[in-house]
């Protein structure tokens, strides 16, 4: 790598920072506690202005920092800083007495109570939810079963409804198939969920290639300071995976993986049948180009199974497409818009 002097400079200054601690300021957006509950923490984000509140909804096992990953790309300072009322729920850790815990549990209880929790301290207004992953998928069946609800539209981004659309798993159906389903069941029921480290060990494979290149890529941008900062923050965010509850993971594993019940609209959850045509606002999909974990055939079928549904892509991974560097101009974008 040639450096030119300014570069060279740029690039001993970065090492300096990174000696020092980091390049990559990881304070949290400013926020107020405004209601806790079992698995539910509320947060109210300070600035912003006194309309339609958003309510950015995280996945289980990925902490609630996915949304406010580092200062100059984080989506909850950028929706602050564009006027934007944002709230934050935060699940708080996982423990093994949550292990009996369900899917049913955020679908009736934490989401709900939250979305009413923040329509009450924005004075009554109805409520956009804006969700990533599995929190798309949780606040959509969310929407569908208690349409009294007061939610004013949906965002999901890279949640995916088909599974047998993610290569990914693809070389585990044969295998589920021949045990009857059973291959995980045991591991799970004996440890009570995915442990944190688990999750945090697949979440790292699927993006394997890039963390062979890694060391390489620091060293060809050791003059660019956005670049190490984001690698560092991503890093940050990975060390800090949650568990998954036993119920949820095995309702996950059985329901979503093994019997795709989503890619069909409706999913039984403990005897009740939620179908994602009842869902009666407007929904964004976002979908991430280059998304192993939620490809664009996987997500885009939501297209097909809500009454009103406005769908695009942009480029980026599974957490890039949320808030990768180049998320700021393409799915913040379209987030603006929609929320505008």
């Amino acid at each position: 790598m040639t450096l030119s002097p300014v570069s060279l400079a740029a690039a001993a200054a970065n090492v300096v920072g990174k000696l020092r601690g980091g390049v990559a300021d990881l304070r949290p957006v400013p926020r107020t506690l405004i209601d806790q509950g079992p698995n539910r923490s509320v947060y109210r984000l300070h600035g912003g202005s006194d309309g339609p509140p958003v309510l950015l909804v995280p996945p289980l096992a990925a902490p609630a920092q996915c949304f406010d990953l580092r200062r100059g790309c984080s989506l909850a300072e950028h929706l602050v800083e564009r006027g934007q009322r944002t709230y934050l729920v935060d699940y708080g850790t996982v423990a093994f007495a949550d292990r009996r815990l369900g899917i049913e549990h955020w679908v009736d209880e934490v989401l709900p109570q939250a979305i009413r929790k923040v329509s009450e301290d924005a004075g009554g207004q109805d409520v956009r939810l804006v969700a990533w992953c599995l929190g798309g998928l949780f606040s959509l069946l969310t929407a569908a079963a208690r349409p009294s609800l007061p939610i004013a539209s949906l965002v999901t981004i890279a949640s995916p409804v088909d599974f047998t659309a993610i290569p990914l798993i693809a070389p585990f159906r044969p295998l589920v198939a021949a045990t009857g389903g059973h291959l995980l069941t045991p591991f799970y029921r004996l440890l009570g969920g995915a442990p944190s480290y688990v999750v945090g060990r697949v979440f790292w494979a699927t993006g394997i290639d890039k963390e062979i290149t890694k060391p390489l890529a620091i060293l060809r941008n050791l003059d660019d300071r956005d670049f190490l900062a984001q690698i560092e923050a991503v890093d940050h965010f990975m060390d800090n995976m949650i568990a998954y509850p036993g119920r949820t993971f095995g309702q996950i594993y059985h329901r979503f993986f093994r019997a795709n019940d989503l890619a069909d609209g409706e999913v039984d959850l403990n005897g009740r049948s939620i179908s994602l045509a009842d869902i009666e606002v407007p929904v964004l999909v976002i979908a991430g180009e280059n998304d192993t974990i939620a490809p664009r055939r996987a997500v885009e079928r939501l297209t097909q199974l809500l009454p009103s549904v406005e769908f695009r892509t942009a480029p980026g991974g599974h957490l890039g497409v949320l808030t990768g560097r180049r998320a700021r101009t393409t799915t913040w974008s379209y987030l603006d818009e929609f929320l505008g």
